[in-house]
């Protein structure tokens, strides 16, 4: 657990400044340098460029992990690295093709409530190709467990490149559809520089004899298409259906309150670019004891993270939006309802990666894909009846049921859960902690007041961890920093 804690704290550094730049841009300069029709437009392009992502990945990242340690000697990796580069092309090319001939009949259908969606499909296909072939490349540099590069161009290239953007913007050097096009170029030249960093890391020579299991890593893929599909819907569909029901605005209401919910998740992504092919490694040696002892160990750690963070975002939630513009603060219940889906991918610590690298990712995928329909179908009930609002219940409603069902499919094939009798632990200090300070409050101006109240409750929250060894991961990395 020494190399994941390790790897996994400089990604989350790595993540986090990403996620401070990509929160000045969507509190601050998105709210106040450009229209929420505006916003709520790159937001829908965004949305159903991720949509689109994983069908032209065509499962690639994932078969790069699951399939490339089996592989032990140059020509047999080069055949499989040759496979992995241009099988993602056999959707690209067909689904371009589409694009240009339904172009029209695609931008409709975006479009039936907002009609200036229409003119951006090619955008969305740009951006969603970009953003495939980069969690190619970037897979490609974690088999050789190097994920720190390729986290930075994830979570702060793009987000920095916006900020340029918001500023020129602003200063009225550009246009909005001069900004709209330089973002797609951002994402475009982010996927050059991975596969330049990936290339560095290992270079492949074009070997076109298909590996002898081509077959088995082929049908994996398709079907992890489905898997990463689910994944995505899921958390992208609401905004997604949002541009169908409501005016683009509510999806920039919506973007600002799932942006604050999703600090919670920083933590998780970045433990799971190192136990991903960890997991992998266990699952191919069938050492059960190691894969039980990552799962409970990442569990803890993410819960003991996700859960305080929580807390800190809800119980400061009214002072950070009085810094906001008035008509991006009422998103209260939207914060809730996503901050206890992540909370809850939390708790499944490395659910996921056992799942998708095992000989059982067939059956899950198949129930994600039904998990996904059904929320489409929250969607489409609770929007109409309550606005943004229903969007994230209808979230939490679908994560709820698919998180459930992955936790007790680990369970009845590898006899291991990721909870101990330190989860209950933390679930109730995470209680008390959350009762006392809800009743704290200052007379100070916003950012003194979330500032004082966050200070203590970590205090507190850190210093009963610390005082009852509660995790031995956590307890160990406070004891090293004390004694520096």
């Amino acid at each position: 657990m020494g190399i994941v804690l390790k790897q996994s704290l400089n990604n989350t550094i790595v993540t986090y400044i990403g996620f401070a730049i990509g929160a000045a841009n969507t509190l601050f300069l998105y709210t106040n340098f450009m229209q929420p029709d505006n916003y709520g437009l790159i937001q829908v392009i965004l949305s159903v460029s991720a949509v689109l992502t994983p069908i032209l990945a065509f499962g690639v990242p994932n078969s790069l992990v699951k399939f490339y340690s089996n592989f032990k000697n140059e020509e047999r990796q080069d055949s499989f690295l040759t496979l992995m580069v241009l099988l993602p092309l056999v959707l690209i090319i067909p689904i371009a093709i589409v694009s240009y001939i339904a172009n029209d009949a695609i931008g409709n259908l975006l479009s039936r409530q907002n009609a200036i969606v229409r003119d951006y499909v090619w955008h969305i296909f740009l951006v969603g190709m970009a953003m495939a072939y980069f969690e190619v490349f970037y897979a490609w540099a974690r088999i050789r467990m190097k994920s720190m590069f390729g986290n930075f161009m994830k979570e702060i290239f793009c987000r920095v490149g916006q900020t340029i953007l918001l500023i020129l913007l602003w200063v009225k050097v550009i246009d909005i559809d001069f900004f709209i096009n330089a973002l797609v170029g951002f994402y475009l030249v982010r996927t050059i520089i991975m596969k330049i960093y990936a290339y560095s890391l290992r270079k492949p020579h074009l070997n076109f004899k298909l590996p002898s299991n081509w077959v088995t890593i082929v049908k994996y893929s398709g079907l992890i298409i489905l898997g990463g599909s689910t994944a995505i819907v899921l958390m992208e569909v609401d905004k997604v259906m949002l541009n169908n029901f409501l005016e683009l605005e509510n999806v920039a209401f919506y973007a600002v309150a799932g942006f604050i919910a999703s600090t919670i998740a920083v933590p998780t992504k970045a433990m799971h670019q190192i136990t991903y092919p960890l997991t992998a490694k266990y699952l191919n040696e069938k050492n059960k004891s190691a894969l039980k002892e990552l799962y409970q160990k990442s569990s803890l750690t993410l819960f003991i993270v996700s859960g305080i963070l929580f807390l800190l975002i809800l119980l400061n939630l009214n002072e950070l939006y009085e810094l906001l513009p008035q008509k991006y603060s009422g998103g209260f219940m939207i914060v809730f309802w996503v901050g206890l889906v992540k909370v809850y991918d939390a708790l499944l610590g490395n659910n996921n990666s056992i799942l998708f690298n095992s000989d059982y990712y067939r059956s899950i995928l198949f129930f994600g894909v039904l998990l996904a329909a059904l929320a489409i179908v929250f969607n489409l009930w609770l929007i109409p009846n309550y606005g943004i609002n229903g969007a994230a219940i209808a979230s939490f409603s679908a994560f709820f049921i698919y998180n459930t069902l992955k936790l007790g499919y680990v369970k009845l094939k590898f006899k291991i859960l990721p909870f101990t009798n330190e989860t209950f632990k933390v679930l109730a200090l995470l209680i008390v902690v959350g009762a006392i300070f809800s009743f704290v409050s200052f007379p100070f101006h916003p950012i003194i007041n979330i500032g004082l109240k966050s200070i203590l409750m970590i205090v507190v929250y850190v210093g009963i961890l610390y005082r009852f060894k509660i995790s031995e991961d956590v307890y160990g990395v406070l004891n090293k920093f004390l004694n520096r």
